[in-house]
């Protein structure tokens, strides 16, 4: 048996250690294959199977190798795969770069599911060194299974709350596979299980790989709560900039030039504002969604003394738009941070003339927003005459702005479809209005192409209305290639 007291703490470090590695492998991972419900599952599944790989292979090698080196073993290499897995991640990371789940697949394989296997083999182990009587075993194996399932809450809690908005996830990973191996060598002089030059190698070998963690680099020059980001600048246009967010160019933002439109889906949207109303007329907006903040600067510069209201989820993107993409805000330009759900409910009753949609997880819009409920929450908010421009990215058959559209065919009087000529997809622009649209509200040049309602109503087809009960908006969407 073990000291009293130490089989249980092995075990909830073991495990919660699982669970640290399991969330951040989805910031390690997100820069190159995407943040979307397949990542998510992808990670989740993989780790899942290693954790019952380890279990099974676990309680068979206990059975038939001396528990205690088995235990310093597995401590020792579990700790050093985990210091592996940031530079795995960057080695491997442009080869499978991609927006596929084969992609996230193959780099969770590589960089999650060895860990996850060996780590989660300690905790048979361990039962099988406290074992001393068998008819104690219920409860030697439910205590302990306590312990490890306390661990993995332990280590969900604390990388969600704590870890990931005050550390970087490398230092994170780091310190977790460092804590692993010096658990693992003491277990090993704890009981002489093994010599002491492979003690001194192991300690070694570990710093190294650390060192290689610690210096192997990061896609992120910012790593907020729900992205990877950076700010890059344009060769071609000294006042450019351009911000990526994990593995996308979500917005473009010319510092001294506020009026010019990169993205062409930001200029059907400055062509609809442009003509809502008598031009230059100030207007009051909300915008879901701040990324770069190209179209309340817009706004601003376009129509002065403009009141816009952003709702944007990410502190540290609002800190990040205010450093380095010229954000500032006042009385014409305001931020809540928070869930735009949650805080779209805060807005008055008829008290904007102008919605923007813009919010992002990954490629598609968070499915939360883009339901009936929500529709109908903004329809609440603007005036009877105000619009809501959605922006939405689909490829292929287009399902996902589909069901969008008929989405918003069912709350909104009005609904327009600006896109691209042709079936190549890529960003489309839904207008909606509680009242008929006037003709010239879309953009009929630059490249694009305008569905009035009745076209629309025929685009939407029979694509069912998403609602909260049932809104497969990652499904629906459709990879560009």
């Amino acid at each position: 048996m073990l000291p009293r007291g130490l089989a249980p703490l092995i075990v909830f470090v073991a495990s919660g250690a699982v669970l640290v590695l399991e969330i951040l492998g989805v910031r390690l991972l997100a820069p190159y294959v995407g943040l979307t419900l397949e990542t998510y599952t992808t990670i989740i599944g993989v780790v899942l199977a290693g954790i019952a790989i380890g279990a099974a292979v676990g309680g068979h090698a206990a059975d038939r190798v001396p528990p205690r080196p088995l235990l310093a073993l597995l401590l020792t290499a579990g700790g050093l795969l985990a210091l592996l897995t940031v530079p795995v991640v960057r080695a491997l990371g442009e080869a499978f770069e991609g927006s596929g789940t084969a992609s996230a697949m193959a780099l969770a394989l590589f960089a999650l599911l060895p860990p996850a296997t060996v780590l989660s083999a300690v905790t048979p182990v361990v039962v099988k060194l406290e074992l001393g009587d068998l008819a104690a075993s219920g409860t030697v194996v439910g205590r302990l299974s306590g312990w490890a399932t306390a661990g993995a809450l332990a280590g969900t809690f604390a990388t969600g709350f704590v870890l990931v908005p005050l550390l970087p996830v490398r230092a994170t990973v780091i310190a977790i596979g460092s804590l692993l191996v010096i658990a693992g060598l003491v277990v090993a002089l704890l009981f002489r299980a093994l010599p002491g030059g492979i003690v001194a190698a192991v300690a070694g070998g570990a710093a190294l790989i650390a060192a290689v963690a610690a210096l192997s680099g990061s896609r992120c020059a910012t790593e907020s709560v729900y992205f990877c980001a950076n700010v890059v600048a344009d060769p071609e246009r000294p006042t450019g900039r351009t911000l990526v967010l994990d593995d996308l160019r979500h917005s473009y933002v010319d510092l001294g030039h506020p009026r010019d439109l990169e993205f062409a889906y930001t200029r059907w949207m400055g062509d609809a504002i442009d003509r809502m109303r008598t031009p230059g007329e100030p207007l009051d907006a909300v915008f879901v969604g701040g990324g770069g903040f190209t179209l309340p600067r817009y706004l601003a510069a376009t129509r002065p003394g403009s009141r816009s209201r952003v709702l944007e989820v990410d502190r540290q993107l609002v800190d990040l738009a205010r450093a380095e993409l010229g954000l500032r805000t006042g009385p014409g330009l305001r931020v809540h941070v928070g869930d735009a759900r949650v805080t779209l409910r805060g807005e008055l009753d008829a008290s904007a003339d102008l919605l923007v949609g813009d919010a992002f997880g990954g490629r598609s819009v968070p499915w939360h927003l883009a339901t009936r409920e929500f529709a109908t929450d903004v329809r609440r908010v603007l005036h009877p005459d105000g619009i809501y421009l959605l922006n939405v990215i689909d490829f292929g058959d287009l399902d996902l702005v589909r069901a969008e559209a008929a989405t918003l065919l069912d709350v909104f009087a009005d609904v327009r479809l600006v896109a691209r000529p042709g079936p190549a997809g890529g960003n489309l622009v839904l207008i909606a209005s509680a009242q008929p649209l006037p003709e010239a509200v879309a953009p009929r040049s630059r490249g694009a192409r305008t569905l009035d309602r009745a076209a629309v109503e025929r685009f939407a087809g029979d694509a069912a209305v998403l609602t909260d009960d049932d809104a497969p908006a990652d499904q629906l969407l459709t990879a560009g290639t």
